[in-house]
């Protein structure tokens, strides 16, 4: 098809051919059916051939979506030899993916690091260009992977173009990539293309060409030959039916002019997910016994609707192949995939998905073999062809309980897809059958799950709770275990009442559980953050003591310690979890655990670890579709920026938080936003702001109010309160405080009131207070001390004490400034000045050079990992690591790597080789 009239696409695309170079990119070239985007990737390949790039090129199907990594098999296939260059844990991934080695499940991200890696070998001395054809039709894990790829390629000599139909969802399409979307043709345009395919039309017959084809480049070069052909009174189709749909039906008639047997030649071709010739010939054989041949293939050439080059058929435009399956009557369907099944014997997969396609009424055994190919799938890591499997094999379930457990596993599977659309559906089908006690349970358990629990509220915590305590009766207990985990979640993201807690801690605690059970554990610190806490923190500093813990039994404890307060044992935990789940590719999981330990950095101003954690956390929550996490973690990137004095970030991103964390209640991030809010206006000196912010967090009515979270702003709560004189206002919060510290050991929270209780106290009964707050073990609480330290400071000048002060104000000021929190440190300074002692201005340090993956990537290079260790570790390739390290050399004045381990603290996951600091060894 010729490109005329897109010329403004045509330069971008050379554009991006020429600067590859220097950098890759991906673009998502959008239109309707037939605007000319097989065309502009056309002219892109020859492009790329012509300036000595490599072309990998894949294709959509739509009779393919089922079959995993069917696309990605295609585009690799020319590189294939290259795999043994990948690293090994990714080279197993991928060779499991492809069915070709007998390994562990891959991940799919794991997978995409495997491809991101052999496309970049490929590119080591040659740009390449990958083509991705019909997108919006590629299987799902393809898609997946695609996506990850594409949003990795700024250093990589690739470029990537896919092309999507508007209106279609695919992964690509959703991945946030640059677009390019074509747009009909302009009237000169279409009339040039059109006199260019098809000279000398009658001048009526052109114009009722150019009114159908309204600009639409494949209907310009299709619509002509239907047109004269109806032209002498046939009636052609009104040009109000959509444009898809007059294409469609203009090849329906090229069709219908064929020999009977090249017509089914043709249906064979359309259902048949493979391109071979031989494959089709042969079905189509059974189909029409010996009156095929040939001669039915040349008839369907010379009509223009296929190709046939390599032992292969292809059909010259995807609407070709829809316009002659929806033409097809239901026994031709069936008849053309059952012939099919029967010459695919030897392709177990391909074989059943055709069979269950030619099978009408419900047949168990047909939907027993749709199962077990969904387990492969699943197997490989193909988790959307396993859903549909499972979805299949429902519809032609015969035993009604077996139909819903078919149904409920597909639901479980696809949210792994964070697909809540996919999971609400299928669990919609489930439920309008008769259910299993258990099956019920676990509808309610899927519906309560996904998005945290947010959107959906049909059934509240109580009603969770009851429902794990009638399943563990029946003898369920894992499911009984989920279930309440689903309860306790709910009482971290939304406020059901002490009554709804105290029943998920006695549910709990009768499920006989061992009372180490990381599960356990967790559930009692979500639920119960104060009440149990006592027995959390017990139990986990007896956990962390013992060897052969696992990355997700870390990841839970991190969570629990983290709620209960115990923040230095949760960061340990979770950046002991996070080391774990990073080869694994798990990067859901990896989101949250790398949160966890964001967070706990936070509260400990350990803003080295803090910054690029929390950066981390919502990156992957948005890259695995976990929204409510990713505002979450966006409220949390907040706070290290309120630490920091940085106003405008601080109101850009609690903005972006509460967008999402607003129209659901979502209190934790709500809560962070205004823990970030107060923290940045208490900074800056803002006292009563800081106030009226930060005590939205301790009023029950209001929806910042979260059990746990409130407990970590205590001291900031009061700091404010203590300085624009409402002391006596924070009195009722300062018991609910105090009375809570009597039921739990929070490090944190006693802390905080040791502090708190000093800057409240009169002047007979201050200095002691702050004397014990000082004295107590701080060791792992440096913020805390430094503002005790600084507070102390200015309570003893304002006494006349001077000199006194000035030791406490140096030391505040020094933490503060080894730390990074700039407003604190400026206030330490403003007083030193004030006690008549000079203070010398604060250093700059990375913090304020580096974005937060910048400043990771700086820190796990000194610790002596080499790019490629790093980019396998952050799901980058080696290539973009080394364009990081290149920009950080002179942010930070140093000229090799050697000089980075001087400059920076090593990585958390990297600390005595590999061992957190007091943790275990993570395998």
């Amino acid at each position: 098809m010729a490109l005329v009239g897109r010329a403004a696409e045509t330069r971008r695309l050379r554009g991006l051919i020429t600067r590859v170079r220097e950098r890759g990119a991906a673009l998502v070239v959008l239109g309707e059916a037939g605007v000319g985007k097989t065309a502009l990737l056309d002219y892109a390949t020859g492009r790329a051939l012509a300036s000595g790039m490599r072309v990998l090129t894949t294709s959509g199907v739509q009779c393919e979506t089922h079959l995993p990594y069917a696309g990605l098999q295609q585009l690799l296939y020319p590189i294939r030899d290259k795999i043994a260059l990948i690293p090994g844990r990714q080279r197993a991934a991928l060779e499991a993916a492809f069915g070709i080695a007998d390994a562990a499940t891959p991940d799919v991200f794991l997978v995409g690091l495997a491809v991101l890696s052999l496309i970049a070998e490929a590119a080591a001395t040659t740009p390449v260009l990958v083509v991705v054809e019909d997108s919006h039709w590629l299987d799902i894990s393809t898609s997946h992977v695609l996506a990850f790829v594409a949003r990795r390629l700024e250093s990589e000599p690739i470029v990537l173009l896919a092309a999507a139909r508007d209106g279609f969802s695919s992964r690509l399409v959703d991945a946030e990539l640059p677009e390019l979307v074509l747009s009909p043709l302009a009237a000169d345009a279409a009339g040039a293309l059109l006199d260019a395919h098809a000279p000398g039309l009658d001048p009526a017959l052109r114009r009722r060409v150019l009114a159908e084809a309204a600009g639409n480049p494949l209907a310009l070069t299709e619509l002509p030959t239907t047109a004269a052909a109806t032209a002498e009174g046939t009636v052609t189709p009104a040009p109000w039916i959509p444009l898809t749909e007059r294409l469609e039906r203009a090849f329906t008639i090229r069709v219908s002019g064929l020999p009977a047997p090249a017509r089914t030649l043709l249906q064979v071709a359309a259902l048949n997910d493979s391109p071979s010739l031989t494959e089709t010939m042969n079905a189509l054989a059974r189909v029409a016994g010996g009156d095929a041949g040939t001669d039915d293939l040349t008839a369907a050439v010379a009509a223009k609707l296929i190709e046939v080059d390599r032992g292969e058929i292809r059909f010259r435009h995807p609407l070709m192949r829809s316009a002659i399956h929806q033409s097809m009557s239901l026994p031709e369907r069936y008849a053309a995939h059952a012939a099919l099944a029967d010459v695919l014997a030897d392709q177990e997969d391909r074989r059943i998905w055709h069979r269950a396609a030619a099978t009408a009424l419900p047949d168990e055994s047909v939907a027993a073999q749709l199962q077990a190919a969904a387990v492969r799938a699943e197997h490989r890591g193909g988790i959307g062809a396993a859903v549909m499997a499972l979805d299949h094999a429902a519809r032609l379930s015969q035993d009604p309980v077996s139909r819903a457990d078919r149904l409920l596993r597909a639901a479980d599977l696809a949210v792994e897809l964070g697909r809540r659309d996919v999971v609400m559906n299928l669990l919609d089908e489930a439920s309008r059958w008769d259910l299993t006690t258990q099956q019920r349970a676990r509808v309610v358990w899927l519906r309560g799950g996904f998005d945290e629990g947010l959107r959906d509220r049909t059934d509240d915590t109580r009603a969770l709770a009851e429902l794990a305590e009638t399943v563990a009766a029946d003898g369920d207990r894992e499911l009984a275990v989920h279930i309440l985990w689903s309860a306790a979640q709910r009482c971290f993201w939304s406020e059901p009442g002490n009554d709804a807690r105290r029943h998920v801690v006695e549910v709990a605690e009768n499920l006989a559980l061992d009372e180490h059970d990381p599960w356990l554990l967790a559930i009692l610190a979500y639920a119960a953050p104060i009440e149990r806490g006592a027995v959390v923190i017990e139990r986990l500093n007896r956990i962390v003591a013992t060897p052969d813990r696992d990355a997700r039994m870390d990841r839970m404890l991190g969570t629990g310690a983290l709620m209960v307060g115990s923040f230095d044992l949760a960061q340990r935990l979770s950046a002991a979890a996070a080391a774990g789940l990073r080869p694994q590719g798990r990067l859901g999981l990896l989101a949250r655990a790398v949160g966890a330990e964001a967070f706990s950095a936070v509260q400990l101003g350990d803003l080295s670890v803090a910054i690029p954690a929390a950066e981390e956390s919502s990156r992957l929550a948005r890259e695995t579709t976990q929204p409510y996490l990713y505002s979450l973690m966006r409220a949390i990137e907040a706070v290290p920026a309120a630490l920091r004095g940085d106003r405008d970030r601080v109101r850009v991103l609690t903005a972006e938080a509460e967008q999402a964390g607003l129209p659901v209640g979502a209190r934790p991030v709500l809560a962070c936003a205004q823990m970030a809010r107060g923290l940045a206006a208490l900074g800056a000196g803002r006292f009563e702001e800081a106030y009226t912010e930060l005590r939205r967090m301790h009023d029950r009515a209001d929806p910042c109010y979260q059990v746990a979270l409130r407990c970590f702003a205590i001291a900031d709560l009061v700091d404010a309160a203590a300085h624009c004189g409402r002391a006596a206002a924070v009195e009722d919060v300062m018991r609910e405080m105090e009375s809570a510290a009597l039921k739990t050991p929070s490090p944190v929270l006693h802390a905080a009131l040791r502090f708190a209780r000093a800057l409240l106290a009169d002047e007979i009964k201050a200095e002691p207070l702050y004397t014990a707050a000082l004295s107590a073990d701080l060791a792992s609480w440096p913020f805390i001390r430094a503002r005790t330290q600084l507070a102390y400071g200015e309570w003893l000048r304002r006494q006349r004490r001077a000199a006194d002060s000035r030791p406490f104000l140096r030391a505040a000021r020094e933490t503060f400034d080894a730390l990074g929190i700039i407003p604190w440190s400026d206030r330490a300074r403003q007083e030193l000045r004030a006690s008549g002692e000079t203070s010398r201005s604060r250093d700059l340090d990375a913090r304020d050079q580096l974005t937060p993956q910048e400043l990771q990537i700086a820190q796990m290079a000194a610790s002596g990992l080499t790019n490629r260790e790093i980019g396998q570790k952050l799901y980058l390739s080696h290539r973009t690591i080394s364009s990081h390290l290149h920009r950080i050399f002179p942010k930070l004045g140093v000229a090799s790597r050697s000089e980075l381990a001087s400059t920076l603290p090593l990585a958390p996951e990297l600390v005595e080789g590999g061992v957190p600091a007091g943790g275990t060894t993570v395998t």
